[in-house]
């Protein structure tokens, strides 16, 4: 058999991958161990939050799926932040794992050029420095012309319960062992992170009058601008806490603790900590957050959130008894770790296709990332990328002031990661210019380009943001009437108490815009002081583009540092930009290297 792309892993990085080599024309392969577990939420079953939401946005603006799914599949949904600034909301959804697992294997099934097969790849074929294929553990042998690999944490996974640990992808599947073995022969160094996922419980042994309701919107917003509305039924979730009986429990059986015994030695991610590194870390507090939230409308599990551990199941269960409403609580599910091997992700380039090898592609948490977001933008870039290294276009690379996902590759791909990366909005620089409402005006032309966006979403999208930039005119150029100081209707809407709705009157046709204009229209105009400043800051850093050619040889480059020359070979930046955040790389590095390659232009390249 000959592909054209063969995804490896059916996660949220390998669906975005498989669906958008598929829809540029590829003929696509995309391999699972497990056909009935496609994208399936192995920790919380929720899309989107800080940051993250962001991500999903730009993934529906680019032509991913996604936010769709989420649309189709929610039972909660929510827009953080709503009480700061507009650069910080973030969309969130709780949604129903088994529907979105079955919306997305639907998806799947029915996309033209795809192909979906069951089985275990063992090992990966090259010839030279490029890649050739894959072989089964069956022994069959595959072959392509690109790989995207999205294994997850199946690559030598190892679940821990206490002292007792086991090889394990996930609860209930079988690990990847052959991969990390191969790559290691091509000449990758491989690491090992953690991860964890709390206990699951029965709803009907919960009792919520000790505990606090947390409703959702009550006009759901929709993640994908192809979404007219949310009309499914909504869900509550809840809120409790831990207590210092709790606390006591878990600090007194800490010694049977894997991540405190060393039977576990690799890093898990700092911003979503197990309970045990909660109670060791922060010993004078005994109330933690602890989230109640429902995983399908089809069963009765209930998700622990906030209660990620490791510690044996007897203390598991006494543990979840002390909190408030949980009294009863029977376990379904129980918690675990599982440690896992990634590739560091300096070995690649900012298309996500490796260094070493043409034609291989890394996408998710093989990373080293954390979260569904962030494997899911990573999974459309490389999917995107591998089409296009096929058909010979340009290398599709987004920038720091275009995307949260480029703020994320680039950071993956300049920095050392010695844990699990996760987007935050507080990474950004321009973050009031990559909001969530305006993705679609930011990326839509990128999908559309690839062929991911019908003409139908474009056009829409085009007929907004010229709506858009002409009413925001229109308002600088109408004035207030009956005012003795000439005031003109946007430095009107600028006064912190007025809103747009107070100006429909004084300004023909604003009334009848659509919602998402009237939005838009809004918000460029009370924050346009601060995106004016962004956007020169943009353009003041616009040397950070510049090209650097991959045959240049730092070490020849005087002036430069030798920690400097070392970290510059080790990373290879694409840009001038991506080599001043590599650590170890000063200013004078960085002026040092561009003098060299201006006066070295003809030699080198351009």
């Amino acid at each position: 058999m000959e592909y054209d792309i063969i995804v490896v892993g059916a996660g949220h990085a390998g669906i975005e991958a498989s669906l958008a080599s598929a829809r540029m024309s590829m003929k696509t392969l995309l391999i699972t161990g497990n056909l009935e577990t496609i994208t399936k939420p192995s920790c919380n079953p929720a899309i989107g939050g800080i940051g993250k939401g962001q991500i999903v946005r730009e993934i529906d603006a680019i032509g991913g799926q996604m936010a769709l799914a989420a649309d189709a599949t929610g039972i909660q949904f929510r827009m953080l932040n709503t009480g700061k600034g507009r650069a910080v909301w973030s969309p969130r959804a709780q949604i129903d794992r088994i529907h979105y697992s079955n919306y997305m294997r639907k998806t799947l099934l029915s996309q033209e050029n795809l192909t979906l097969l069951k089985g275990m790849v063992q090992r990966l074929t090259t010839e030279g420095e490029k890649i050739k294929g894959i072989v089964l553990d069956t022994g069959e042998k595959i072959y392509c012309r690109a790989v995207v690999l999205c294994p997850g944490t199946f690559l030598n996974g190892i679940i821990h319960i206490g002292n007792i640990f086991f090889p394990a992808g996930r609860m209930g599947e079988f690990p990847s062992r052959g991969i990390s073995e191969c790559l290691r022969e091509l000449g990758f160094e491989l690491s090992r992170l953690k991860t964890g996922t709390p206990p699951r419980i029965s709803k009907n042994s919960i009792d919520f009058s000790r505990t606090k309701p947390q409703a959702g919107d009550k006009v759901p917003f929709p993640f994908s601008y192809r979404t007219a509305c949310i009309n499914r039924p909504q869900i509550n979730c809840y809120l409790t806490a831990t207590t210092s009986e709790t606390v006591k429990i878990i600090r007194e059986n800490l010694d049977r603790a894997p991540l405190y015994t060393g039977q576990i030695r690799s890093t898990g991610p700092r911003y979503c900590p197990s309970i045990e590194v909660k109670v060791v870390k922060f010993p004078d507090r005994s109330a933690h957050h602890i989230f109640l939230e429902p995983e399908t409308y089809d069963t009765d599990e209930i998700y622990v959130n906030g209660f990620a551990t490791s510690i044996p199941v007897d203390v598991q269960e006494k543990a979840l008894k002390t909190i408030p409403g949980l009294e009863k609580a029977r376990v379904i599910r129980y918690g675990y770790a599982i440690e896992y091997d990634f590739v560091p992700p300096y070995q690649l380039k900012p298309t996500l296709e490796t260094k070493k090898i043409q034609g291989l592609f890394l996408a998710g948490q093989i990373n080293g990332t954390s979260g569904y977001e962030e494997a899911a933008g990573q999974g459309l870039i490389a999917g995107i990328n591998a089409a296009n290294s096929i058909s010979e276009r340009e290398p599709f690379i987004l920038g720091r002031s275009e995307s949260y996902i480029g703020v994320m590759i680039d950071d993956i791909t300049t920095r050392e990661i010695t844990e699990p990366y996760r987007i935050f909005t507080s990474r950004a620089e321009y973050r009031l210019i990559l909001r969530q409402d305006n993705a679609d005006y930011r990326l839509m032309d990128y999908g559309y380009r690839y062929g991911l966006i019908d003409e139908k979403t474009r056009r829409t999208m085009e007929k907004n943001r010229k709506l858009t930039e002409e009413f925001c005119l229109k308002l600088e150029q109408t004035y207030l009437p009956g005012v003795e100081e000439k005031t003109s209707l946007a430095d009107y809407l600028r006064r912190p108490e007025k809103s747009l709705k107070d100006i429909f009157d004084l300004c023909d046709g604003l009334s009848d815009l659509p919602e998402h204009v009237k939005e838009e229209i809004e918000i460029e105009i009370k924050y346009s002081g601060y995106i004016k400043r962004e956007l020169d800051l943009i353009q003041r850093t616009k040397n950070d583009d510049i090209i650097i050619p991959e045959t240049l040889d730092f070490t020849k480059i005087q002036g430069i540092s030798t920690e400097a020359k070392e970290k510059l070979t080790k990373y290879r930046p694409f840009t001038i930009g991506q080599a001043k955040r590599i650590d170890g790389v000063s200013p004078s590095d960085i002026t040092a290297l561009y003098v060299y390659m201006r006066l070295h232009r003809n030699k080198i390249g351009k």
